[in-house]
Parts: structure tokens; C-alpha cells; sequence
């Protein structure tokens, strides 16, 4: 198998016939074994009704169905888990990733890089909120954290087997794949390209769930917010000290006999507020170190017509071969 692509599939039957058609069409003009992996994330829709159809009459085109929603990085993990392609593309159903940018993906990967990614030039059809929170997160991570995760990019990419083996290897619950596939190395490069509006129907990520694959990003790749909780704790003990010898001269050397229950109140409030924000941002690490040593599975498949994936031979990465 020359090429997998692996697509998560949440609630997307508007976009789904377009999007077979874009993908049969790029398919059947390029000379290589491919299959297209569609990862049903516990849609609510007609979504694995069409998936069936679609892979019963096109035999390059497989599924995996969930048992329920676990998320939209856990799809690109199961879909990878069950790949078999020596290249493997990760892209979006709802028609902003465009199928057509995937040959050059792979002509670039055959440069002899390990990853292409795709970078985003411009994002149509997005509000300006969306944006501009994309362009905070992206360079805010990238400047706390110590692996060179590039910016303004998704998971659309082409990898290698070999890194597809390296991203196998990392089980932890709480995945940032993209952050993943930074930390792991090797030879990467990036094409640039034009994000289309979305095709139809509403987005998966939520904004509640965009916050929470942010903190997944951040806890998974730095401990800066930590620092920040220890540094914290020495400012603030630092201004008590502070503000308790500046008591004992008033008291002493002023004269100064007043009440002083708003100072207080507000010490008090200021004191309590660091403290459950350090306590808050403890509680999140424990929280996925706990989800680790739980080891459940990442996900439960209810059905596939995929076959399990032969061993893995780095001396031999085209099992076909």
C-alpha cells in the first residue's frame, strides 16, 4: 500500500458525497495504491450510513466506527493504528483540507522529508474571533513550549510509516497529534495553501472543545504553567512580607491605629485567588497523569472492515515490495 489517507468523520453526511468525489477523482489520476480510511467519531447523523455505501462500491475506501464520540485526535490515532500505507495523509471531512493539495504532499514527502505539512496562507469563512484566537494559541505555544510545533497549521500533513510507528508508540490519553509528530523530528517540511470555507453543515470543535485541545497542547508540551503557579506562590509571599512590615512601622512609627478591613478583605481575596489558580492548574497535570495510569483503551471499536495491520519492518517500509 503506497498511500493511506485517514480522515475523522463527525456528523459531516452534507459534505461526505462531495468529499468522495474530490478524493475518487485525485485518486484515479495518480498511479498508486491507495486507500482512504473514513473514522466514524460516534456521529448522530447519516453519516455511517453513506460511509457503508461508499465502501461497497469503492474498494479503496474503508471504515472504522466508534462505539461513541471520543474525539477528534483519537480518530486520526485509530486511523493510523489501522493503516497500512508507507505515506499517510490526516485530513478533515468538512471540505477545508482540499484533496487535491495531497499529490504534491506526497511528491514532497518523496523529496526525502518524514513530514509535510500543510500550512495555512488564509482561512476563508471564519469569524475574526475564531482567528485571532488561532494566531494567539499558535505563537503562545510556541513560545512556551520547547518543541518547535510550526504555526498556523492543523493536522493536515503526509507523514512516513516511520513516524506513523513513532506516533503508535505514544499512548498517553490526551492527545495533540500535531504536537506529537513535532516532538518526534526527523526531516520536515511544509506547503502552503489557500483553507476553504467549510462545506456544509457546523463545525465538530466547539469552542469548549477548542479550549480543552489547548490545554491538552500546553500540559502535554510544557510545564510552564507549573513555574508560573511556584513563581506565583514567591510573589505573592514576597508583597505579604512586604505589606506585614510596612504594619509593624505604621503601628509603630505612624501611629497609625486604623481598622483596616478593606486592605485586609482584599488580601484575603487576592491570597485565595492564587491560590486556587495554582491549585486549578495542578489539578489539571494530576488529572492527565491519572488518565494515563488508568491505561483504558483510547478507543472502543464497535465495527471495521479493515484488517489488522501486518508488523512493522523498518528495513522494509512497502510491505508490498
Amino acid at each position: 500500500m503506497d498511500l493511506s489517507i485517514i480522515i475523522p468523520i463527525y456528523n459531516e453526511e452534507m459534505n461526505l458525497p462531495a468529499l468522495y468525489a474530490r478524493l475518487s477523482a485525485m485518486l484515479d489520476a495518480q498511479p498508486l495504491q491507495a486507500e482512504v480510511i473514513l473514522v466514524n467519531d460516534g456521529s448522530a447523523d447519516r453519516s455511517l450510513t453513506i460511509i457503508r455505501e461508499l465502501a461497497a462500491r469503492d474498494p479503496r475506501v474503508h471504515f472504522i466506527t466508534f462505539s461513541r464520540n471520543f474525539g477528534h485526535q483519537i480518530a486520526i490515532t485509530a486511523g493510523l493504528d489501522l493503516s497500512r500505507g508507507a505515506a499517510v495523509v490526516v485530513m478533515d471531512g468538512d471540505l477545508q483540507d482540499p484533496p487535491e493539495l495531497i499529490p504534491d504532499l506526497y511528491a514532497k514527502l518523496r523529496e526525502g522529508y518524514e513530514v509535510v505539512y500543510a500550512k495555512r496562507r488564509s482561512r476563508q469563512g471564519e469569524s475574526a474571533i475564531k482567528l485571532f484566537t488561532a494566531k494567539v494559541f499558535y505563537r503562545l505555544l510556541a513560545r512556551i513550549t520547547s518543541v518547535n510545533i510550526p504555526l498556523d497549521t492543523g493536522d493536515f500533513r503526509i507523514v512516513s510509516r516511520k513516524v506513523v510507528e513513532a506516533l503508535k508508540r505514544m499512548p498517553e490519553q490526551n492527545k495533540f497529534i500535531r504536537g506529537q509528530i513535532s516532538w518526534i523530528g526527523y526531516r520536515q517540511t511544509f506547503l502552503e495553501f489557500d483553507r476553504a470555507e467549510r462545506g456544509g453543515g457546523t463545525p465538530g470543535y466547539t469552542y469548549g472543545k477548542l479550549i480543552r485541545l489547548a490545554l491538552d497542547g500546553i500540559t502535554s508540551f510544557s510545564d510552564l504553567p507549573l513555574r508560573v503557579a511556584s513563581i506565583s506562590g514567591f510573589v505573592v509571599s514576597g508583597i505579604a512580607f512586604l505589606v506585614m512590615l510596612y504594619a509593624i512601622y505604621a503601628r509603630f512609627f505612624l501611629k497609625n491605629y486604623g481598622a483596616g478591613w478593606p486592605s485586609t478583605i482584599v488580601s484575603v481575596l487576592f491570597l485565595g485567588g492564587v491560590q486556587l489558580m495554582c491549585i486549578g492548574v495542578i489539578g489539571e497535570y494530576i488529572a492527565r497523569l491519572g488518565a494515563n495510569t488508568r491505561q483504558r483503551p483510547l478507543y472502543i471499536i464497535d465495527e471495521t472492515d479493515m484488517p489488522a495491520p501486518a508488523p512493522y519492518n523498518p528495513h522494509n517500509p512497502h510491505p508490498s515490495a
